[in-house]
């Protein structure tokens, strides 16, 4: 019937459907309903999901690093969630679900994987610590984030990166959106000077809470940079030259962004880089680990004794914002961040089986602070982050096993991208899983100070990178290479 309407009157139907669009957007105005604009680009979306689920899942990535949280719109809201990413993947979970219901399943290989079956212990868990919470509608609606974020970056697209080439459109599109971020925040911060300390903990919002995320962001990002300048051909000079200039940009952001966090998974990430690369035996690491820990155990005393001596706090000085890295007696970021620490295990020690429930922490560590543990930035309302530690928080939400299974997760990870990476026959799939293993390493490393898996913007990356690995070991792992061309 419309089509039959549009062949008779094509221009009459526009010219209605646009009319009666903006007279209901002037009557919604008039009522101070603001979201009518809206509806177009939803329909747009929901068009873009049902015709290429592919490209409606990059279209999320790209949208992940620019993503805005709702209470920067609108405040007072009792729940709070990126736009426009976490309803984009709200609607890409239950797409997900009708196409199962439809039979249209995720490959058996990817389903079956180790690391996929670490993945559906994490949820499992979850999902029971959640029916145990101590707040049950907080729980499942962490749990229902965590789930979209795993199908969408995860699942999906696991199957996306059946072709190369796609992992690579993936990281790129993430990169391009956010560069915009950097400029911005680069711009931001250049108004106070790039060399005030302080303004670099809010100079990158409302896109990202404060410096700390959006340097964990960089670290991921500067590895995987390094592999697509690698992968620019030699020939291609002005391409290469752009790459450089970006990888510059990137490292300059990551040095003025002021996150000691960041520096530090940079420099561990590199240790780990060289280990691989060197060849040292599993054995070896695990007995020079071993080694480390006893003599810190040893000397545990006199090193306290050495950091509490240390009153230098972080400050726009360089040399000295390094050396407040160690400063446990003065600096209120790290003496906040053992405050954190400290009352996650005490809640562990409260509720070791099950925790208080995934997501409660912010709203439970506040009567497990101790006066003399607390610092100026302490507050009981949970208004200012969470346990500050992706194992630590699992730990007191969802207990012992919480954590082991965010343990599991890593792991069998690691172990999945060095074997892509020993056993690859494709130079190319070698270079790029280093990259990603050495990014996500970042973040291992990274999530002992803080936690961002609960935030779309670490979830693309996080996850992306893990299902790329995955996606490695199944598809790519055994292509041979290809040959040269001929000249």
């Amino acid at each position: 019937m419309i089509a039959e309407m549009e062949a008779r009157y094509p221009n009459a139907l526009l010219w209605g459907i646009l009319i009666f669009f903006v007279a209901l957007n002037t009557l919604m105005l008039a009522f101070e309903i603001y979201y009518v604009p809206l509806i177009p680009a939803l329909l747009l979306f929901v068009m873009l999901a049902i015709v290429s689920i592919d490209k409606y899942l990059l279209v999320i990535v790209f949208f992940a690093p620019i993503s805005l949280p709702l209470s920067a719109l609108v405040k007072d809201l009792p729940i709070n969630m990126y736009l426009p990413t976490e309803p984009l993947l709200a609607g890409l979970l239950l797409l997900y679900i009708l196409k199962y219901l439809m039979g249209d399943r995720i490959d058996i290989r990817v389903l079956r994987h180790p690391v996929t079956l670490a993945i559906y212990f994490h949820l499992a868990w979850l999902f029971i610590t959640s029916l145990t919470s101590t707040d049950i509608l907080v729980s499942f609606k962490y749990l229902a984030s965590r789930l979209w974020f795993i199908v969408g970056f995860y699942l999906l697209a696991s199957q996306l990166f059946q072709r190369e080439k796609t992992m690579h459109i993936y990281v790129k599109l993430f990169i391009i959106a956010f560069t915009g971020i950097v400029i911005y925040t680069l711009v931001n911060h250049a108004q106070y000077g790039l060399e005030n300390q302080v303004m670099a903990h809010s100079v990158s919002r409302p896109f990202y809470n404060d410096h700390t995320s959006y340097g964990a962001v960089l670290a991921l990002l500067l590895p995987v940079l390094v592999s697509l300048f690698i992968f620019i051909r030699r020939e291609d000079i002005n391409t290469r030259f752009l790459m450089i200039l970006l990888i510059g940009l990137y490292v300059f952001a990551t040095i003025v962004s002021y996150t000691r966090a960041a520096w530090i998974s940079i420099l561990g990430a590199m240790g780990m880089w060289a280990v691989i690369k060197l060849k040292i035996r599993f054995e070896l690491v695990l007995v020079g680990a071993v080694i480390l820990v006893g003599l810190f155990l040893s000397v545990r005393s006199q090193l306290m004794v050495q950091l509490e001596k240390n009153r230098v706090e972080s400050s726009g000085e360089f040399s000295e914002h390094v050396q407040s890295i160690s400063n446990i007696k003065t600096d209120q970021s790290n003496l906040e961040r053992i405050n954190r620490w400290s009352c996650a295990i005490r809640m562990w020690k409260d509720k070791p089986i099950f925790g208080f429930g995934p997501g409660t922490y912010q709203f439970e560590y506040g009567r497990y602070q101790r006066s003399y543990e607390k610092t100026l930035i302490s507050t009981d309302f949970g208004t200012r982050g969470n346990a500050h530690s992706e194992y630590l928080g699992p730990l007191s939400e969802a207990g012992l096993l919480g954590m082991l299974s965010v343990l599991l997760i890593i792991g069998t990870t690691i172990y999945t991208g060095l074997r892509v990476y020993f056993t690859a026959r494709k130079r190319t799939i070698r270079i790029f899983s280093l990259a990603i293993l050495v990014g996500l390493f970042t973040y291992y490393l990274h999530g002992f100070l803080n936690n961002f898996l609960d935030t779309d913007k670490i979830s693309a990356l996080f996850w992306g990178y893990t299902a790329m690995l995955v996606a490695m070991d199944i598809y790519h792992r055994e292509t041979p290479e290809e040959p040269e061309p001929e000249v």
